[in-house]
């Protein structure tokens, strides 16, 4: 089922995101991970796109294994990174071979080494022209992303605001947001898409922080606000990493049980390819599955 057909049944909807693994032959324990995953009954699992397409063909396959051999809904991520409209044509119909149905669509990284995006010659350099190209193309269901902080490009929040609603008027059917520490970021940030008349569902993507060194490289790279309380218990057990791990859960069991409260379509977890994060997590919040 299309992730757009699920969203409008009005029921709660629960999805973890994997990435493919950069050295070749590690598959098979992402494989392991994804079945503990299946077992926690989300809606759909999203398969990451690594910078300049570098996961590319792994992405396709992870994608494949999840929608035919998990039988999970699967969400597989597409960039305009180092592609002309040839080559997300072929990753487009090779994603339909593979029966996969939802894609979200970004603009995407740098690649490792650059400093800013540059748009290859016969490509897009946005995400709305990549929207607009995939909804051209066949029947996806597309989901784009959205930055309650705001983008870390953006000249200010407004212009990332508008960037989101020209996503979701080239054709995008949902939301699915960058992570977030402070759950007041979120409600702003829905209240602003309210005010632009952005009417496709959102869902709040949660991170739990499972190591110092990972904090400190998200708040840099992001752009991403880390709570003070918060960051103070890490920073000073950042020479025990399994109390790093156990207030990053608690933090995101917290911000989750606060947005089930507040009327959200579901919840997106970043699980960095790990399930106990997911599982702890799940076990504190009541959610029917």
């Amino acid at each position: 089922m299309k992730i757009k057909d699920l969203l409008s049944q009005n029921k709660f909807i629960l999805s973890f995101e994997v990435f493919p693994p950069k050295r070749e032959g590690n598959l098979d324990n992402l494989y392991v991970t994804i079945a503990e995953l299946v077992e926690l009954k989300p809606d759909f699992i999203s398969v990451t796109y690594g910078a300049g397409g570098s996961t590319r063909e792994k992405t396709i396959e992870i994608s494949s294994k999840v929608k035919n051999g998990f039988k999970l809904e699967v969400l597989a991520h597409l960039t305009c990174v180092q592609s002309t409209k040839d080559d997300i044509a072929r990753i487009l119909d090779s994603l339909k071979e593979q029966n996969v149905q939802n894609i979200l669509a970004l603009r995407g990284d740098p690649p490792e080494g650059m400093e800013k995006f540059t748009k290859t010659e016969g490509g897009f350099g946005y995400a709305n022209e990549l929207v607009q190209f995939i909804k051209s193309r066949d029947d996806f269901s597309i989901g784009v992303a959205g930055y309650p902080e705001g983008h870390i490009e953006a000249p200010s929040i407004k212009v990332d605001m508008m960037n989101l609603k020209r996503k979701v008027d080239a054709g995008a059917h949902f939301i699915i947001t960058q992570l977030f520490f402070e759950n007041d970021a979120f409600y702003s940030f829905r209240d602003r898409a309210i005010n632009l008349k952005i009417d496709v569902p959102i869902m709040p993507g949660i991170f739990p922080i499972l190591n110092y060194n990972q904090i400190k490289r998200i708040a840099s790279l992001a752009g991403v606000k880390i709570p003070t309380k918060l960051g103070e218990k890490v920073e000073k057990n950042k020479d025990r990493p399994e109390d790093v791990e156990k207030y990053g859960i608690e933090h995101a069991i917290i911000q989750a049980e606060d947005l089930i409260k507040n009327d959200i379509a579901g919840l997106h977890l970043y699980c960095m390819n790990k399930s106990h994060p997911v599982k702890n997590i799940l076990a504190e919040l009541s959610l029917s599955r």
